[in-house]
């Protein structure tokens, strides 16, 4: 019982495995490891001014090859502290990538970050469904207890969509000359989330189960 419900005192060999071989999905999208295929869509989105701007940050400046290189080197020798995912739809298509990083196993918390780069699936819900995946895995998969982020303070769509996944602000932060929001989860509140979301999806199930059987 006790491996069930924390998964990460179980079998280490098997916790490593889902760890580092990520292949999880939801209705709409699919969260799993990075490949070499993802280099040129990466290489697009991160020197896309308007995507730099939304991530707070410059458009790449780096040629295509030394991109590529370092996108290699990383892939083959990932950190420790760090875990990033490709973000793709049910059919195979890749629009985005998700990452948590700054991980501290010993205070359980880590910082979450996103970036859906295909505009086209922008103000559609892929955002929100994504994070939810991705808390999903990291609550989970890890001893986490608490999931922060940071978004710009003007990014009110961004933040609509944090809420929705059951983020909440905590602080105004300034960094590196620009503005943000400090939104937080606990482990504690992802739980109450899932447990109403099970429970509406019950009464939903019931619902349309009395509704079928009634007579026309």
């Amino acid at each position: 019982m006790f491996g069930r419900v924390f998964p990460w005192s179980g079998n280490r060999s098997e916790l490593d495995r889902r760890r580092n071989n990520v292949s999880i999905s939801s209705d709409r999208v699919v969260l799993r490891e990075k490949k070499k295929s993802d280099i040129p869509d990466d290489y697009r989105w991160r020197s896309d001014p308007e995507l730099a701007e939304l991530d707070a940050t410059r458009p790449l400046r780096l040629s295509y090859k030394d991109f590529e290189r370092l996108s290699r080197d990383e892939m083959a020798h990932p950190h420790s502290r760090s875990k990033r995912l490709s973000v793709d739809t049910l059919d195979g298509q890749h629009i985005g990538n998700v990452m948590f990083y700054d991980i501290d196993l010993r205070s359980g918390q880590a910082e979450l970050g996103i970036m859906i780069g295909e505009k086209e699936y922008w103000s559609r819900g892929y955002g929100t469904e994504t994070v939810g995946l991705l808390l999903d895995h990291m609550f989970e998969e890890y001893p986490f207890n608490r999931v922060y982020l940071h978004t710009l303070d003007w990014n009110y769509r961004a933040q609509k969509s944090f809420h929705k996944s059951g983020f909440r602000d905590i602080a105004p932060v300034r960094k590196s000359g620009r503005d943000f929001i400090k939104m937080e989860i606990w482990r504690h509140e992802w739980e109450a989330l899932r447990t109403s979301e099970a429970r509406n999806q019950r009464s939903n199930d019931i619902s349309s189960s009395v509704n079928s059987s009634s007579p026309s």
